[in-house]
């Protein structure tokens, strides 16, 4: 069995974190209650906040944990507050995983609380090395959480992941080790296959641009030469017309042929920047709707992780004047269960 790292790491998340960490730490093996700790053929009941943690449970957790997420397709992890049911749902879970603080901004304080009765992990501050991280440019000392935009950083939440089901189910060890194993495979093929994509878009058009700074990570990982935006990484403040014009000056500057909206946040930013260069004169279209803070609905393409990642690379490299890679054959049982041509 791989050990959890819970404690350390917790302790150098971009918040401060130690009485959540020392929380989780006792708890991580002390947790189950008496009713509770005779049922090790029951699931384990695991509660994630965003689907991008919970597919990756999905996929390595077989028969022995239920993973669910709590914020579904369209919903802003930056600005959702917990509601009573929620709260509820939290508190019935047997293990509660989410990305970081400086994501799941609203839901700080109902997770610090729940971290005193479950084991709680932020999969960011467990798995990522801080080096591996992208600063906020906006909070000195504070990490970007869009990690899971880089799917070779994100493979890692699945060791964590399954370490943290196997403390409540031993007998499972042999059989999410292979499936973490596996996966991980897949994500790294996933990882390689992206880059490979955005490679074919000319080398000035690989310049992306957002309503949000969600796409640092894509950016770094995939061979983008930039990534722009026009809110910052967190969506709770509100774009000026300055900033829209500071944006709409560098699709000018750099000649970019398209620009592309979100599926959590407003598209009213970005079609003010497009209004914005067409009234200078410029040509530029709406590249499509890309995948940031959630993904797809459930039994979609995109409601997988590996499937947005897939329709975020495949959005960007069209639009922007590339062609899509072959994908590679250790994708070719996703591809066939969604039924993509390769």
């Amino acid at each position: 069995m791989r050990s959890l790292p819970l404690l350390a790491p917790l302790a150098l998340a971009p918040l401060a974190l130690a009485p959540l960490a020392l929380a989780s730490l006792a708890l991580a093996t002390t947790f189950l209650a008496p009713q509770r700790a005779a049922a090790q053929d029951e699931p384990v009941r695991v509660l994630t906040t965003v689907e991008m943690i919970a597919d990756v449970g999905r996929n390595i957790a077989g028969s022995c944990a239920e993973v669910e997420a709590l914020l579904g397709p369209g919903v802003d992890p930056h600005d959702y507050i917990a509601t009573a049911s929620d709260v509820a749902q939290l508190g019935e879970a047997d293990l509660i995983l989410y990305v970081d603080f400086a994501l799941e901004e609203q839901l700080a304080s109902v997770l610090e609380r729940l971290s005193a009765r479950r084991p709680t992990i932020g999969v960011l501050a467990a798995a990522i090395d801080p080096a591996d991280l992208v600063d906020d440019p906006e909070e000195p000392g504070q990490a970007d959480p869009h990690v899971w935009m880089d799917a070779s950083l994100w493979a890692r939440i699945a060791p964590v992941i399954g370490d943290a089901i196997i403390e409540q189910r031993p007998a499972c060890a042999e059989a999410i080790n292979a499936r973490v194993d596996a996966y991980t495979v897949q994500l790294q093929a996933l990882y390689d296959w992206a880059g490979e994509s955005i490679a074919t878009i000319p080398r000035d058009q690989r310049r992306l641009v957002t309503a949000h700074d969600a796409f640092e990570y894509f950016a770094n990982a995939y061979g983008m030469e930039a990534s722009e935006a026009i809110e910052g990484i967190s969506t709770a403040s509100e774009a000026s017309i300055g900033d829209i014009r500071e944006v709409a000056d560098y699709v000018i500057d750099n000649n970019i042929a398209a620009v592309f909206v979100e599926t959590t946040v407003s598209p009213r930013t970005i079609e003010a920047l497009v209004q914005e260069v067409r009234a200078r004169g410029g040509r530029i279209e709406i590249g499509g709707a890309l995948y940031s803070d959630a993904m797809g609905e459930r039994g979609t393409v995109g409601g997988t992780y590996i499937g947005m990642i897939y329709e975020n690379a495949m959005l960007i490299t069209q639009a922007l004047g590339g062609t899509p890679a072959p994908l590679p054959e250790a994708l070719a049982d996703w591809a066939r269960e969604w039924n993509i041509a390769q």
